[in-house]
């Protein structure tokens, strides 16, 4: 199964995804671009939230969390 199939089927179940999630679970490096597809190709209401953190630096950074809307 392809990692685009897997990450669809995870948002179908309701589950939220984040890159590092999906790199864990799926080896996927580039999630946006699969996010992309599904919306734009799949016709697939996917939401974006950014989420702050703090890393091991004390830097802060941002990332997405994605849910599909239904």
């Amino acid at each position: 199964m392809s990692q685009m199939k897997m990450i669809r089927r995870h948002l179908l179940e309701g589950h939220s995804i984040d890159p590092m999630e999906a790199l864990r679970e799926y080896g996927c490096y580039r999630l946006g671009a699969i996010i992309h597809v599904l919306r734009k190709k799949e016709g697939l209401n996917i939401s974006t939230r950014l989420v702050c953190h703090k890393n091991k630096y004390g830097y802060t950074t941002h990332y997405a969390v994605y849910k599909l809307v239904k």
